[in-house]
């Protein structure tokens, strides 16, 4: 199991960014893709606090947002901070 978890769909731009930047990072995911998995709907209103728009992030089970978050993360050394603790 990855640390890291997309929840997305196949109709979405964005969600095929976020995987092409952690694939260019090298971090490795597990994709949930809610067009594919409708049963996954109530764990990723749960896990996200109710948002309604993918993709979403969530790094060791923790929700850091959606594609702008992990960018921000990422600029700021966090992300690689992160990906490193453990």
């Amino acid at each position: 199991m990855a640390r890291v978890t997309v929840y997305s769909t196949g109709t979405c731009p964005i969600c095929e960014q976020t995987k092409k930047l952690l694939d260019k990072w090298t971090i490795p995911y597990d994709e949930i893709r809610l067009d594919q998995k409708p049963d996954e709907l109530r764990r990723f209103s749960e896990v996200t606090q109710g948002a309604r728009m993918v993709p979403q992030v969530l790094i060791d089970g923790q929700w850091i947002g959606g594609f702008t978050e992990l960018t921000e993360m990422h600029m700021e050394d966090q992300l690689d901070e992160l990906m490193e603790s453990r």
